[in-house]
């Protein structure tokens, strides 16, 4: 079998840490390439890190596939702007970046209710990465849409979301009264549910959040 080399942007945030510790667990994968403001706390023989701007990048290795899970929140980053610049701009740059190197793959970790044509700002962003990416026209493009994350910040060094805590709490009070697709969610599910999708699947498709919490 013919090992994969694969690109990640975001590797240090808490569905990227997931994916990356997948990738570099999967026998199939020969070499994972981290792009990110700063190199990833594991350690690995298969991980070569890159510290890049995301605003001028490199020239990148040659790969098979790219994980895009760059992003933040308006009130992290400062601004609508500063917002659109990662959670938009940063990841289609590492996806036209990494098709030239040779990437016929994607997964992207996107959001409920991602739509271009939503009011809610933060959703139109959303909506708008995913149409970007359909429109380059990947061998594949897989995108998950988490309901809120359920998984440790504070110990990646990432600001605490407190709007992921109360729903954390609620799920485990009463989840039972919530859509599948509502429920809170684990980081490492998603990251699952990606790392299973991406290498075999063909043209687009969507991952909603109850869907990749079932076993």
């Amino acid at each position: 079998m013919t090992k994969r080399t694969v690109i990640i942007a975001g590797a240090t945030g808490l569905v990227g840490e997931e994916v990356l510790k997948g990738l570099l667990d999967d026998k199939t994968v020969a070499e994972v390439h981290s792009l990110g403001r700063r190199v990833p706390t594991i350690q690995h023989p298969k991980l070569i890190p890159h510290v890049v701007d995301f605003t001028a990048l490199p020239p990148l290795p040659a790969s098979d596939e790219v994980y895009l899970a760059l992003g933040t929140t308006i009130k992290n980053a400062g601004s609508q702007e500063a917002f659109r610049a990662i959670d938009f701009d940063a990841n289609l740059a590492v996806a036209k970046a990494a098709k030239m190197a040779g990437a016929r793959k994607v997964g992207l970790v996107s959001a409920m209710g991602a739509d271009s044509g939503s009011k809610i700002f933060y959703s139109r962003v959303k909506g708008d990465l995913e149409n970007a990416l359909a429109q380059m026209q990947f061998e594949s493009l897989v995108i998950a849409r988490p309901s809120m994350l359920v998984g440790d910040r504070e110990a990646i060094g990432q600001p605490v979301r407190r709007g992921e805590i109360l729903a954390s709490v609620l799920g485990k009070a009463v989840g039972f009264l919530f859509p599948s697709n509502y429920k809170p969610i684990k980081a490492a599910a998603v990251a699952k549910a990606l790392l299973t999708a991406v290498p075999t699947s063909k043209g687009k498709s969507v991952l909603l959040s109850g869907s990749m919490q079932r076993p």
